[in-house]
């Protein structure tokens, strides 16, 4: 796997964690990523899903209190993949997104790419 696997995608970064954004923005850049975001609100998230052109997306599972599955939603609908990142694992994951690559808090630069790369191949 090269960096070019992701090169010039449009990811989306939903995360409400600064200090995880930042990390999840210089790792996405690294792979020669666009970063879309980051949405730190779902409301915020929810429009940037309808307004821009987003390849990917990475999903915190749980948004300043509020849960993520309406922008999952909005996603699958286009066909978008993403993948959820969470400190809770995959047993916190709603059941009809279970299929979906889960990135588990703390997490490498190695295994971000991994997770990005398994969504594209399983893109609906």
């Amino acid at each position: 796997m090269s960096d070019g696997d992701l090169n010039g995608l449009r990811i989306l970064v939903v995360e409400d964690e600064a200090a995880i954004s930042l990390l999840l923005e210089d790792m996405l850049l690294d792979f020669g990523c666009e970063v879309i975001g980051p949405a730190a609100r779902l409301s915020a998230a929810l429009e940037v899903v309808s307004r821009e052109q987003v390849d990917l997306a990475i999903l915190d599972v749980n948004v300043a209190g509020e849960p993520i599955y309406p922008v999952a939603e909005a996603l699958a609908q286009r066909s978008i993949p993403f993948v959820f990142s969470t400190g809770y694992g995959s047993a916190g994951i709603r059941d009809t997104f279970r299929d979906r690559p889960v990135l588990q808090k703390p997490f490498a630069q190695h295994d971000l790419k991994q997770k990005l790369l398994m969504a594209r191949t399983k893109t609906a």
